[in-house]
């Protein structure tokens, strides 16, 4: 940006008031952009100064290094609240209140949001990830279209482990209706279910309260798997994906090589698979309904099978994902 000092400006001023044409106008761009000295003759118009008026407010308080400062700090420690950083600056010699610290951190595109939640990964979790995802970096969605995945998940008959608003007036924040009960010791119950390129498969409800042994886990392969896997696949070729302890128990590894059916694994834990369809179902079942069951099994029967292959088409991208990051976490 080009500086006008004041006696420029007065000079533009001077040669405006005696007609800015010809010869004046020759000698006023000499010393000036054409813009600018529109600009200087229009603030002298409009406001009669001819520099002018710095905007109101409060100075800057601190320097640029003194915000570089503060976002060390924030970096430092993720979690650290605004009123802690502004405690921190003040040691180092900056007194700003917590509204200032969270300008200049937002200033510099650090923005405060709920913390995601993601399981803990330890180091074999990350190593086996890698292994899993290196093995099938290769593979299409047509590839993963040939697989049946399962996995069990657990609901809990009472509470809610997210937020719940509510709308209330003034001192309603006790009030009986506005409340969201909570018991210390929710009863749970497991549910096993099956799903491919085809669309969801057969879905177990265990009774509750009891988890999947591998004589359950048997019975309901007899009972649930192998059907579904007759009716989306016949006599076509699939792989079977699963990977809880009691998966791996060798009557189970022994009775599905009986079934001719081919394993696909090793499944990491924490495994990049499409896992998120049981988020989605558990963000549409209530909670805290006596109707837990009947309501799981409708919302799983109502799953779209465009929205399962949606899922699991996204295989390839997680796996790359999972790579890119060295097997930390990724956006899926």
């Amino acid at each position: 940006t080009m500086v006008i000092s004041k006696e420029t400006r007065a000079v533009i001023i001077a040669l405006h008031k005696n007609g800015l044409t010809g010869k004046s106008y020759i000698a006023a761009i000499k010393i000036a952009p054409q813009s600018i000295i529109y600009c200087i003759i229009k603030n002298v118009k409009e406001r009669g100064f001819i520099v002018a008026k710095k905007a109101p407010g409060c100075p800057r308080k601190t320097s640029k290094r003194q915000d570089r400062l503060l976002k060390v700090f924030q970096l430092r420690d993720w979690t650290t609240s605004s009123a802690k950083l502004a405690q921190e600056w003040q040691q180092a010699g900056v007194s700003a209140s917590a509204c200032t610290v969270r300008q200049r951190l937002l200033e510099q595109g650090l923005v405060s949001r709920r913390a995601a939640k993601k399981p803990l990964l330890s180091r074999k979790n990350i190593r086996d990830r890698l292994i899993f995802c290196k093995r099938y970096r290769e593979w299409t969605a047509e590839d993963w279209g040939k697989v049946i995945f399962s996995d069990e998940s657990p609901f809990r008959l009472f509470g809610t482990s997210g937020k719940q608003l509510d709308r209330r007036r003034r001192g309603e924040r006790r009030h009986q209706s506005c409340l969201m009960p909570t018991v210390e010791h929710p009863e749970t119950i497991h549910v096993w279910g099956c799903f491919s390129a085809k669309g969801v498969g057969s879905l177990t409800v265990l009774p509750q309260n009891t988890a999947m042994n591998k004589e359950w886990y048997q019975n309901v392969l007899r009972e649930q798997f192998l059907p579904t896997v007759r009716e989306q696949f016949g006599d076509e070729q699939c792989l079977f994906q699963h990977g809880a302890p009691c998966h791996k128990a060798k009557v189970i590894t022994n009775w599905l090589r009986e079934q001719n059916i081919e394993i696909l694994g090793p499944r990491p834990g924490n495994s990049p698979d499409p896992e998120n369809l049981w988020s989605i179902i558990k963000r549409w079942v209530d909670r805290n309904s006596d109707k837990m069951q009947p309501l799981i099994v409708q919302e799983w029967t109502a799953i779209s099978q465009d929205l399962v292959q949606k899922l699991i088409e996204s295989m390839p991208g997680r796996n790359a994902e999972v790579l890119k990051t060295r097997g930390q976490h990724s956006k899926y």
